[in-house]
């Protein structure tokens, strides 16, 4: 049975629910007629980890109509209804966020508006149409989500792969800046590449490394550590782990397009016959990417919510 739309909250009370996709956490709200205002001051407020719910981000459940970002997405795909309107916790508005549009199909799952008989959904975001279905996780039960995050490619073109690099990138606690890949998931990445699990763990990455050059609207960066590859149930895999500082955000717990973006770097360095699925270990948890065709990929992996809550907005931002 779907849930219906909640009615407008008493102006002093926001309902929300946390969720997590392998710890990189959200605040979630359900606005589907659009009638918050969801504002940088009260993004910010909401994720503050000490005096408001905490959160990498906040994700918002609206009706694509009540958007023109969203509008744009029906008029190519009209099965997305909803709209997951993704803001980092800084504030700032984001095009997509790979963990978040499993936690957002979770949500919608919770709410009723994705049934079980259902086998896929549809989901709108600034990124365009991202369409999610029930995947086996490692035990083989149906307990992850995965979806075609869209096209991926390098910024940096033929040269960039050719050179293995287009960029460099010095990182608070590593002696020297490192070479490292630029890759747009949808949004920016740049990855480099570390010999061993020791410099990973010495990377500070509460402060941004530097990038150079420096990338027009930012980047996510990703420090991984290759660690080798296996032939599972006849298929080769690939695996590698990472440490990601998240633009807007700090270092998180886990980055969604940071992986796709990670696991297709390191399949660019290992070049041909390189594993086209690969697991990702972040301090998280696990996600799995696996590359579909020359350009895109899949990301599959954990969702789950853990809590529901009334917050008193007068008591968080003075409203």
């Amino acid at each position: 049975m779907t849930a219906p739309a909640p009615a407008a909250h008493p102006a002093r009370t926001l309902r929300v629910t946390k969720g997590h996709g392998t710890q990189n956490d959200f605040v979630l709200l359900d606005d589907r007629a659009g009638l918050l205002d969801l504002d940088a001051p009260l993004v910010r407020a909401l994720a503050d980890r000490r005096a408001g719910v905490g959160g990498d981000g906040v994700i918002r459940l609206i009706a694509s109509t009540e958007l023109a970002e969203g509008t744009a997405v029906l008029a190519t795909e009209p099965r997305a209804r909803w709209f997951m309107d993704y803001r980092n916790a800084d504030g700032s508005v984001a095009q997509m966020c790979g963990n978040g549009v499993r936690v957002f199909a979770r949500y919608l799952e919770h709410l009723g508006l994705w049934a079980a008989s259902d086998e896929e959904l549809v989901v709108g975001t600034r990124s365009g149409a991202m369409t999610v279905r029930r995947a086996a996780g490692p035990d083989g039960d149906l307990s992850w989500l995965a979806f075609d995050i869209g096209r991926w490619h390098l910024p940096g073109g033929a040269a960039a792969l050719a050179a293995g690099h287009d960029a460099e990138v010095e990182v608070p606690g590593l002696a020297v800046a490192r070479p490292a890949l630029s890759v747009d998931v949808g949004n920016p990445h740049t990855v480099l590449a570390l010999p061993d699990v020791a410099e990973l763990e010495a990377a500070r990455l509460a402060d941004a490394p530097s990038v150079s050059p420096v990338p027009p609207h930012g980047t996510n960066v990703e420090l991984v550590v290759p660690l080798g590859e296996a032939t599972v149930d006849g298929v080769l895999v690939g695996r590698v782990r990472m440490r990601v500082h998240e633009r807007g955000v700090g270092e998180t717990r886990s980055c969604g397009t940071g992986a796709v973006a990670a696991a297709m770097a390191v399949r660019a360095w290992a070049g041909a016959g390189a594993p086209d699925v690969w697991y990702v270990d972040v301090p998280g948890g696990t996600v799995r990417v696996t590359a579909l065709g020359a350009d895109h990929a899949e990301l599959a992996g954990p969702a789950v919510l853990v809590a529901e809550a009334d917050v008193d907005l007068a008591a968080l931002v003075g409203r």
